[in-house]
Formats: structure tokens, C-alpha cells, sequence
């Protein structure tokens, strides 16, 4: 009798840990503060408001993010409680320049090491590698769930939009990385990695056996569109060049690119619309739907185990 009282309390003991959990993860190229795009009718000020509902609303809780420079991370910090990020700028490992940030919800994860690298042949200072137009960096950490002491490593990177042999180089450096990390702690890289799924670059990473797409990871995929939409609505593409790749500790619930709008008045058309099959209590004026970014936010939903 007491072997068995034993056999089951030590049954229920593996089972409560192996309880699973889960997280939502993101990566969102938010696109830099510049005037050209303030002129057009796409300026931050009016962007990141909506990038802090977003985040907010559907629940992101660890997300890396693509061009953001000091004083955008700081609006966003500043427009969502309960969240810190880390990263520096690519300019000069400080402020300057843009940066590869990985926000998180300071309730849920602890930062237990992080730092930078730059994709290049020399990774510890600012400098273009290969024949990249820019300097590109990657910035990582090593979290802490809290609740269940979970770990693991998060990367996340912004891959040159014009050097191919800089994308082909930042993949395989970014590979080795990962594969110098201790092989029983769970990996995820996420970026704007300006290649998308038929790219080499891409087929590198996914069929290296170390990680895989969470797209082809996902049980339930939401993806209307591809990841860049240039601020053009009517835009189509089938392209994904925002990914989230992941260690097979992770099983993919669900997958998501985000094509949330927001809408602005259109000046010459101030008029409201008197015709339509709609009830007369509701009033209609012409607006201009705008996205908060170039990019589409790719949001994922991980199970775990404890």
C-alpha cells in the first residue's frame, strides 16, 4: 500500500512539473522617425500611440523590435506600463543610431544576461560588415520566466536591406551564435530579416535543425498578407521577410500577422456620407486607413513546459 502511495505522489509531483504554460511573442519592425514620412501623413507622433494600443491589446508579452531609435523606444516605454526593454544603438553601441530592442513585461520575465553584437566579421563594435549598406546589430538576452523559472535565450536582429552576401554572412553568424549556446536552453530569433521564404538566407536557418519558422511551427496560422505593406493598404504580398524562428522546446499554438489599421481625416472631404444601407443614428465620413508601421507585426502564441 505504501509503494503505491508513493508511485502516485511521485506521479502527481512529475506532473506538476511538467505543468505547461504559455507566452505571447512578437517581432515588429516599428520604422524609424524620419520627416519624409511625417510629410506623407505616416510622422511617429501619430504612429506610436497605436503601436502602444497594439502591443497592449493583443497581449505581447516578449517582442523584439527593428529600427527604433532612443527617443522612439522611450515614447513607447512611456506609452505601456509594465514594460522595459534592452538593447543599444547601432551607431555606437550607446544611444545613436538604431536600435534592435527586445521590450518584455517586467511582472512576467527577469533579465539574467544580455548584450550586443553586430553582424560582422568584427562583432564587438560598430562597423558594416560585408557589403551592407549599414551597420546592423543583434541584441540578446537571457530571461527568466518568473513564475515558473523557465529560461532561455532571446535574439533579435535587423538584416541589411541591400548586402546579399551581408544576409547570407548575418545568417550563418547568427547560427553559430545560437549553437554556442549551452544545448539545453531554448532559443528564440526574431527579426526583419529582409529575406523571405524562399530566400537562401531563410533556408539556412530554418532546415539548420537547431531552429524552425514558427509560421510552419504554428497549429492555427493567421496570415492574410505578407510582413511589409510600404503604409500602402491596398497592398498585397505572399512575402514574409519578418520572422520568428524557434528551438523545438516551444510547440506553436497559434500565429498571427497583424494588419490592424487606424484612420485619419482626409482634408479636401469633410463632408459626411448620407447614403448606405446603415441605421440613420450612425454617422460616416470619409477617412484614410494608415498602418502604424511599414511592417506588419508577426505575433505567436508558445507553449512551454515547466
Amino acid at each position: 500500500m505504501k509503494k503505491i502511495f508513493s508511485i502516485s505522489m511521485l506521479w502527481l509531483l512529475i506532473s506538476f512539473c511538467l505543468q505547461a504554460e504559455t507566452m505571447v511573442v512578437a517581432t515588429f519592425n516599428i520604422r524609424n522617425a524620419n520627416g519624409g514620412d511625417s510629410i506623407s501623413g505616416n510622422g511617429w507622433g501619430q504612429r506610436y500611440p497605436y503601436i502602444a494600443q497594439m502591443v497592449q491589446f493583443h497581449g505581447f508579452e516578449i517582442f523584439g523590435t527593428q529600427e527604433g531609435k532612443y527617443h522612439q523606444l522611450q515614447d513607447l516605454k512611456a506609452a505601456m506600463p509594465g514594460y522595459d526593454y534592452i538593447g543599444v544603438g547601432r551607431d555606437d553601441g550607446k544611444q545613436a543610431g538604431e536600435f534592435s530592442a527586445i521590450f518584455y513585461k517586467t511582472d512576467r520575465f527577469e533579465v539574467l544576461e544580455h548584450g550586443d553584437f553586430w553582424l560582422s566579421p568584427e562583432t564587438d563594435h560598430p562597423n558594416k560588415g560585408w557589403d551592407a549598406a549599414l551597420p546592423r546589430i543583434c541584441t540578446w538576452g537571457k530571461f527568466k520566466e518568473k513564475n515558473s523559472g523557465f529560461e532561455f535565450i532571446y535574439f533579435n536582429l535587423h538584416m541589411d536591406h541591400i548586402g546579399v552576401q551581408a544576409r547570407s554572412e548575418s545568417a550563418k553568424l547568427i547560427l553559430q551564435k545560437v549553437k554556442e549556446q549551452p544545448s539545453h536552453i531554448p532559443v528564440i530569433l526574431s527579426g526583419d530579416f529582409n529575406v523571405d521564404q524562399t530566400n537562401e538566407s531563410y533556408a539556412l536557418l530554418n532546415n539548420s535543425g537547431v531552429m524552425r519558422d514558427a509560421y510552419e511551427m504554428a497549429d492555427l496560422r493567421y496570415a492574410p498578407n505578407g510582413t511589409f505593406n510600404g503604409f500602402h493598404p491596398d497592398r498585397m504580398t505572399t512575402s514574409r521577410i519578418d520572422h520568428i524562428f524557434l528551438s523545438d522546446d516551444f510547440q506553436v499554438l497559434k500565429y498571427g500577422i497583424l494588419t490592424d489599421t487606424y484612420r485619419t481625416p482626409v482634408k479636401e472631404s469633410a463632408e459626411k456620407e448620407k447614403n448606405g444601407n446603415f441605421p440613420k443614428e450612425v454617422s460616416m465620413q470619409k477617412y484614410e486607413a494608415r498602418m502604424p508601421s511599414d511592417h506588419f507585426p508577426v505575433m505567436i502564441v508558445v507553449e512551454f513546459t515547466k
